[in-house]
């Protein structure tokens, strides 16, 4: 357990600094790691612990906690707030300075992840390379409502009510565990990320407490509702999960502006070095996969040498 914590914080690192950027999801980098259904999972028992805490059934609540695995989440956690605070600026100047290659860089983390992703696939029939098609055109039309991706080209509510942070805690914090899409992305497109930073910035803790509750109401709902997707239709929820990592690329396209608009414009400067990113971005996914599996698999038999010894 123990040697797990910094494997978990890594992972938590490399989750945080996806979730900065719009249109790359910490999801999409759980699934990457191998370790997107326990996360969910974790989740979920977390949050039937609280109904039970709700409901006044302390044994329930206990037996529950038991089952969240924390000596994976809590480093996991951990590492995603250490990457929000080291990397946020960093990766806001590099997005500004050079859009192209920022794009082109985040193109081919997703078109790895989407490779993964086909491959924990166990049925690849007409009904699931459907759902890919439809999810993945849905998902490309509604971000193209959009032009922009930023406060600056999307228009922000003035004066929300608090009933309107409450839905965007719920809406945003879905996407900590949905590949495709940011959560700061999710804000933009409803007109509340001005809103929440402007809260944030202004210590407004009430409107704050609003957002977090509306939060962890939608990260408790959603979670259910995931973990028995998963379970019940995997092979469903695999290719809606592609789709939606497919539709997220209007936004990755790297031209004309990078990662500022989701209009689309044909290769005219840059092209090369764009080219060369995304497949590097693309080739390091697929590396970083094939040795998560290899820890995984060696984490796994050492567990298995131990009780048996």
């Amino acid at each position: 357990m123990l040697r797990e914590i910094p494997w978990s914080i890594g992972r938590g690192f490399l989750m945080g600094a996806a979730d900065i950027v719009p249109g790359v999801s910490g999801g999409t980098v759980a699934l990457v790691l191998g370790i997107y259904q326990r996360l969910v999972a974790s989740i979920r028992a977390g949050s039937s612990a609280l109904g039970r805490l709700i409901r006044f059934d302390l044994p329930g609540f206990r037996r529950w906690l038991g089952v969240v695995e924390w000596s994976f989440l809590l480093p996991l956690l951990g590492g995603i707030l250490l990457a929000v605070i080291a990397l946020a600026g960093l990766i806001e100047r590099l997005l500004h300075d050079y859009p192209i290659e920022m794009a082109a860089l985040f193109l081919g983390l997703i078109a790895g992840s989407i490779v993964i992703v086909w491959q924990l696939l166990t049925k690849r029939d007409v009904v699931r390379i459907g759902i890919m098609v439809a999810v993945g055109l849905t998902v490309f039309f509604l971000l193209g409502l959009r032009e922009g991706t930023s406060e600056e080209t999307v228009g922000q509510l003035a004066e929300p009510e608090l009933w309107a942070f409450f839905v965007a805690g719920a809406i945003a914090i879905c996407a900590m565990i949905l590949p495709g899409v940011s959560g700061s992305f999710l804000l933009v497109m409803l007109g509340m990320y001005g809103p929440v930073l402007g809260a944030v910035n202004d210590r407004d803790v009430g409107t704050l407490l609003v957002f977090l509750i509306g939060a962890t109401v939608g990260l408790a709902l959603f979670s259910q509702g995931l973990h028995w997707a998963l379970r019940e239709h995997y092979n469903s929820m695999m290719a809606i999960l592609i789709g939606l990592m497919v539709g997220s690329v209007r936004v990755l396209w790297p031209w004309p502006d990078g990662l500022n608009t989701t209009s689309l414009g044909t290769p005219d400067r840059k092209v090369g070095s764009a080219l060369v990113i995304a497949v590097l971005a693309c080739a390091v996914v697929l590396a970083i996969n094939a040795l998560a599996k290899r820890a995984e698999h060696r984490t796994t038999t050492d567990e298995v040498d131990e009780l048996q010894s």
